[in-house]
């Protein structure tokens, strides 16, 4: 049976396949005449691939998540992000494309994109989805090639050191800065859910149940926040349904960005003049 999706965990596809593909009858060798049809539409072996998986409910959701965003680098365009997401129809695409010359390079330059667009370990946990589906849509016969073969797993950057945390003085002084409406409410959001950044980050504004002070089921294990998030988060929403919670002009906040301006705004406080990270203050909200 195939292993469960994590994100510590690296995948090769005889270790997700073994065994599963021989307990589906004559798939590959006609065994008591009876072959699986092949199917027209990639979308089409995307289900019968996980039909046939025994992952479960939430695996496979994440595998089917993982193998629609592969649709959208086949046709060379790139994933819809943000609150798009949900929405967004993958494009229809041809389980043959994925014998058609070509292929491999585009697989490739969709890959170098989306390790650029939520870093190497997302991307790598996707590949190894499509490239455990590739080998089990080959074992039944429906393609004949590999393009995934020559793409390899990207290093993941260590895990820095956990830095220590601010003091309740020190964040009493952060979070009274007069900083904008949306500084404040994420430093807020941060230090009272000790949640991670990224995570915050990526909240869209349909993410939020106001009321109950805290996020929706399908945004994950829900956060909660307290008194400053629950004053702050609705002014930051106002006349807004959907989108990005943290947004710029130019769509969302980027981790890079949300950082340079928490140290610039608190170098005044830090004795050193270097100003603080934001993971001091995430820290200080855990203890």
């Amino acid at each position: 049976m195939m292993a469960a999706v994590h994100d510590t965990d690296t995948f090769t596809a005889v270790d997700l396949l073994v065994g599963r593909i021989d307990a589906i009858a004559g798939i590959a060798g006609g065994r008591g005449g009876f072959r699986m049809t092949q199917p027209v539409e990639y979308a089409v072996a995307v289900d019968r691939f996980l039909a046939a998986s025994g992952l479960g409910a939430g695996s496979r959701r994440v595998y089917r998540i993982a193998l629609a965003t592969w649709a959208w680098g086949l046709v060379e365009r790139p994933p819809p992000v943000g609150g798009g997401r949900r929405n967004a129809e993958p494009p229809a695409v041809p389980l043959a494309l994925l014998d058609a010359p070509g292929t491999a390079g585009r697989l490739r330059e969709a890959f170098t994109a989306r390790s650029e667009a939520v870093g190497a370990r997302t991307a790598n946990r996707e590949l190894s989805v499509l490239s455990s589906a590739v080998t089990w849509w080959r074992a039944a016969g429906w393609l004949s090639g590999d393009p995934t073969d020559g793409l390899r797993a990207l290093p993941v950057p260590k895990a820095r050191r956990a830095e220590a945390g601010l003091g309740a003085d020190q964040v009493r002084e952060v979070l009274r800065l007069a900083a904008p409406l949306r500084e404040q409410a994420f430093w807020h959001l941060l230090h009272e859910t000790g949640a991670s950044i990224e995570r915050l980050l990526a909240l869209d504004v349909d993410d939020l149940d106001l009321p109950g002070r805290r996020t929706r089921e399908r945004a994950g294990e829900p956060v909660r926040w307290g008194d400053g998030s629950a004053r702050l988060l609705p002014l930051l929403v106002l006349g807004r349904v959907d989108g990005p919670l943290f947004r710029t002009g130019r769509g969302r906040l980027s981790y890079r960005r949300a950082a340079e301006m928490f140290t610039a705004a608190t170098r005044p406080l830090e004795p050193g003049g270097r100003g603080w990270t934001l993971r001091q203050l995430q820290a200080a909200g855990r203890r």
